[in-house]
């Protein structure tokens, strides 16, 4: 099955949205400075709204080692997804430090931006336990989903994505998952009817999929 990741989640109406459709994530933007980051009082709120079965991803940009293990410690976040400019080195040092406070099965996301054969090429070779494929950092602009024949791994695909056009990404990319925040909302405000209809979009083309 695709997976699906709902992300940027800030209030708790949100959660309820999410709760309904039960997609395989859902997202926070614990990283500062955007226009969807969240406290960490307010991601408590929200991850003791979520329910059971839905892992919570912490969303992260350079951020220091030893607070997102933290984090991931006490149980806010399942997931760490990394979308800034964490190298080889720096990944392993994370997973050394999860691994230490009894966390080392920690799922680690590294979101690239691919804009040419050479970054899909680089994406490839990156040992987190998936990469998300996207045009920035969260900039939700549909990319060139023509370099994504260079990839050489699966990939949760990423950027400008919508009900209107998932269908037609998964049938074109064939990504292992999806992740949506701005084709969610409305007026910058995450829209639980948007979200359904996302979230069955995909579920309608998945099978699809399947019985071609």
């Amino acid at each position: 099955m695709i997976k699906i990741k709902l992300c940027g989640m800030r209030r708790p109406e949100d959660i309820d949205a999410v709760n309904a459709l039960l997609p395989d994530y859902a997202g926070f933007i614990l990283a500062a400075g955007f226009r969807r980051t969240i406290t960490l009082e307010e991601a408590w709120q929200l991850r003791k709204k979520l329910a059971p079965g839905i892992r919570a991803v912490g969303v992260f940009v350079n951020n220091e080692i030893p607070w997102i293990t933290e984090l991931v410690k006490t149980g806010l976040i399942d997931v760490v997804q990394l979308h800034g400019r964490e190298d080889i080195q720096y990944l392993k040092a994370l997973r050394e430090s999860l691994a230490a406070v009894g966390k080392p099965d920690t799922e680690i996301i590294k979101a690239f931006r691919i804009d040419s054969e050479e970054a899909a090429k680089a994406a490839s070779y990156y040992p987190s336990d998936h990469i998300l494929v996207d045009s920035g950092t969260g900039t939700g602009q549909v990319f060139d989903w023509e370099l994504l024949k260079y990839l050489e791994r699966p990939f949760i695909l990423a950027g400008g994505l919508s009900a209107d056009n998932i269908a037609e990404a998964l049938a074109v990319v064939k990504p292992y998952g999806v992740d949506v925040s701005s084709g969610i909302e409305t007026d910058g405000v995450k829209d639980a009817a948007k979200m359904e209809r996302f979230v069955c979009a995909v579920r309608t083309a998945q099978k699809g999929i399947e019985h071609d």
